[in-house]
C-alpha cells in the first residue's frame, strides 16, 4: 500500500476569542419570536430568572423547572411546532452546555422559523467558542482524546462552521482512524462550499480528503476528490500531478502522461518549490515492479491446459516471452515517468540549484533513470551542502555503486553505518519578516558520546551569493542522543542552506 504522502499542514489558530454575547444575564430573542402558550411562557420565565440570579440553588431549580414545562410544551402540550418551544429550550441546553440539545431544539427551531437563523447562530457560536478553544488547549498539550471530544462536542455545536470539522479529521488520521477521517474531512469542504470566506478550509479538506483515499487505495474516490480540488484551482500543479499518478495505479498511462506533459509546459510560470513538489509526485508514480514471476507460472498453467499438447520447448519459448513483454512494458512507462519527473525536478534546480530536497530527489530519479554519471553530480552537490546528513551519504553510495566504483560505495556505507560522528536533519526553514527561521537536530548515532561540534551555517539566494553567515556550537552529545540547533538568519532572498564542520 502507498502511503500518504503531504497531507496538508492543520496549524492551529490563536484560541476564538469570545463574543461580546454574555450567558451569565438573560438576553431576549433577537427575532420575532412569541411564546403563544402559557407552558411556553413559563419555561422563558424560568430560563430568564435561572439567568439572572445570583444564588446557584436558585438558579439549578429555575432551570429544571425550565426543561420540565418545556418539555411538558412539547410532547403534551401540542406545541412541537411551536418555533418559540424548541428556541428555549435550546436556550436551555445552552444553559447547561448539552451540545447535542442544542443542535437537535435549534434545528427544529430554524425550520420553524427560519427568519431567526441569525439569532440562532449567534447563539451555537457563544458555546462552540469555549468548547473549540478548549480542544486547542487539549491538542497543543498533547491530550489527543480529550482534544477529540471537544471538537466532536463544537461541531455538534456550530455544524456550519468548517474548522472544526477540519481539526477533528486530523486528529483522527492521526491515531489511526482513516476511515472517520474521511467522513470529516467530507464534511468539512461541504460545509465550507457554502461560504466564500472558507475557501482555504476547502482547500484543506479535499486536498486531505484525496491523499488520505489515494493512501488507501480507493482510486475513484481519490480522482473524485482531485477533481473536485481542481474545479477550484485548475493550474495547480502538485494536485495536477497527484491526478496523473492516480492514472498511472489505474493503468491509464497516456493520461498520466499527458497530464505531466501539461505540467511540464507551464514550468516557466511556477516556483522552485511547486516544480519540487510536482517532479516528486511524477516520480513516485511509478507503479511497483511487477512479479514476472507470478505472469510466468499463469502462462504456464494455460499453456499447459492447450489441446493439442504442447511440447515443453514451446510452453517455454510462449512464456519467456510474455515474460520479458511484462518487465519491458514496465520499463517502458517507468522510464517515461522518470525523464517527465527530471524535466520537473530539473526545472526547479534552475531557479533554485542549493535547495537540498529537489536535490535529493533529483539524485533518486537519475538512479531510476540508471544515469550513474548524473546520479554521481547531483549527489556530490548534495553533499557539498549537507555534508553530514545520513540520507545525503545514503544517496552518495548508491550513486557511486551505481557508477561501478567500489571502493567509493564501501567508504560512503561505512560512513553511513559507523563513521559519522553527527548525524545533521534540518526540520525547519521557514520564512519571516526579515529571513529565515531554521531548527533542526544533530543527532550522536556512535556508542560513545561526541565532541563538541562546531558548524558554519550559509544562507544564499537564489544565484548562490551568501546573504547571512552563523557559526552553530553543538556541546558533546551522549549516544543516540540529539541536540536542538535553532538559527534565525536575517536578509531578503534567501532561498537555501548550507553548512561546513569547523
Amino acid at each position: 500500500m502507498r502511503t500518504v504522502r503531504n497531507l496538508a499542514v492543520i496549524t492551529l489558530v490563536t484560541l476564538v476569542a469570545p463574543l461580546a454575547a454574555q450567558t451569565a444575564r438573560w438576553a431576549e430573542a433577537k427575532c420575532d419570536l412569541k411564546p403563544a402558550h402559557h407552558l411556553v411562557n413559563s419555561g422563558l420565565n424560568f430560563l430568564k430568572s435561572g439567568s439572572n440570579t445570583r444564588f446557584e440553588d436558585q438558579r439549578q431549580k429555575d432551570l429544571r423547572d425550565a426543561q420540565r414545562v418545556l418539555t411538558q410544551a412539547l410532547t403534551t402540550g401540542g406545541q412541537e411546532k411551536n418555533p418559540a418551544a424548541w428556541y428555549y429550550l435550546g436556550r436551555y441546553y445552552i444553559l447547561t452546555n448539552d451540545a447535542a440539545g442544542v443542535d437537535t431544539a435549534f434545528a427544529r427551531a430554524e425550520s420553524l422559523k427560519p427568519d431567526c437563523k441569525d439569532d440562532i447562530g449567534v447563539w451555537r457560536r457563544v458555546v462552540w467558542v469555549p468548547t473549540f478553544n478548549a480542544g486547542v488547549a487539549a491538542w497543543q498539550a498533547n491530550n489527543t482524546d480529550s482534544a477529540i471530544a471537544s471538537f466532536r462536542r463544537a461541531v455538534a455545536m456550530l455544524p456550519d462552521e468548517p474548522t472544526g470539522f477540519k481539526y477533528l479529521a486530523t486528529l483522527l488520521f492521526n491515531t489511526g482512524k482513516v476511515d472517520s477521517a474521511v467522513v470529516y474531512f467530507r464534511r468539512a469542504a461541504d460545509v465550507a462550499a457554502k461560504d466564500p470566506k472558507y475557501a482555504q478550509d476547502r482547500k484543506d479538506a479535499l486536498y486531505n480528503l484525496a491523499r488520505i483515499e489515494q493512501s488507501q487505495e480507493h482510486w475513484p474516490q481519490a480522482e473524485a476528490a482531485y477533481r473536485e480540488f481542481l474545479g477550484l484551482y485548475p493550474n495547480d500543479p502538485e494536485v495536477l500531478a497527484a491526478l496523473g499518478s492516480i492514472h498511472m495505479q489505474r493503468g491509464n498511462k497516456d493520461s498520466a502522461f499527458a497530464i505531466y506533459k501539461q505540467i511540464i509546459g507551464r514550468a516557466d510560470s511556477m516556483g522552485y518549490y511547486s516544480l519540487l513538489r510536482a517532479g516528486v509526485e511524477i516520480s513516485q508514480s511509478v507503479p511497483e515492479e511487477p512479479d514476472t514471476a507470478v505472469a510466468g507460472r499463469d502462462c504456464r498453467s494455460a499453456a499447459r491446459g492447450s489441446r493439442p499438447p504442447l511440447t515443453a520447448a514451446r510452453i517455454r519459448a510462449r512464456c519467456d516471452s510474455v515474460t520479458a513483454g511484462v518487465a519491458k512494458a514496465y520499463d517502458a512507462s517507468s522510464q517515461q515517468a522518470f525523464a517527465l519527473a527530471a524535466q520537473a525536478l530539473d526545472a526547479s534546480l534552475k531557479l533554485n540549484p542549493y535547495y537540498r530536497e529537489t536535490l535529493i530527489h533529483r539524485a533518486n530519479t537519475a538512479l531510476g533513470q540508471r544515469d550513474p554519471v548524473m546520479a554521481l553530480e547531483l549527489s556530490r552537490r548534495l553533499i557539498a551542502i549537507d555534508p553530514m546528513n545520513k540520507q545525503s551519504i545514503q544517496i552518495m553510495a548508491y550513486a557511486q555503486r551505481a557508477s561501478g566504483k567500489i571502493d567509493s560505495t564501501v567508504h560512503y556505507f561505512r560512513m553511513h553505518d559507523s563513521l559519522l560522528i553527527a548525524d545533521v536533519t534540518i526540520s525547519q526553514f521557514d520564512s519571516t519578516d526579515d529571513g529565515r527561521d531554521v531548527k533542526g537536530l544533530v543527532t550522536n548515532p556512535r556508542p560513545r558520546a561526541s565532541p563538541p561540534l562546531s558548524f558554519v551555517f550559509e544562507f544564499v539566494n537564489a544565484k548562490g551569493d551568501v546573504v547571512a553567515t552563523d557559526t552553530v556550537q553543538v556541546p558533546p552529545i551522549q549516544p543516540e542522543q540529539s541536540q536542538v540547533i535553532e538559527i534565525h538568519p536575517k536578509g531578503g532572498g534567501i532561498v537555501a542552506w548550507r553548512y561546513r564542520k569547523q
